[in-house]
């Protein structure tokens, strides 16, 4: 999908120097910003993240375990 994004002129050829330095396009640095967000949020950037967000959340802590072993709730 595409967008337009508007940057000032300063951002903007900061952001063409970045790409320069690290031999990466605007869209790479666009993508890694953007995933960069995304976890910051604790939001999944992708199926695999989900599924794995999604076992860590199932699974019980050690110290619950624990507790149902003994008998406390």
């Amino acid at each position: 999908m595409r967008k337009l994004i508007g940057f000032d002129e300063y951002t903007f050829d900061k952001l063409t120097q970045l790409g320069r330095d690290r031999m990466a396009t605007l869209q790479e640095l666009a993508d890694e910003a953007f995933a960069d967000l995304l976890k910051k949020h604790g939001i999944p950037i992708d199926l695999q993240d989900a599924l794995k967000k999604s076992a860590r959340a199932a699974k019980p802590s050690k110290r619950a375990a624990a507790d149902r072993h003994r008998g406390k709730h």
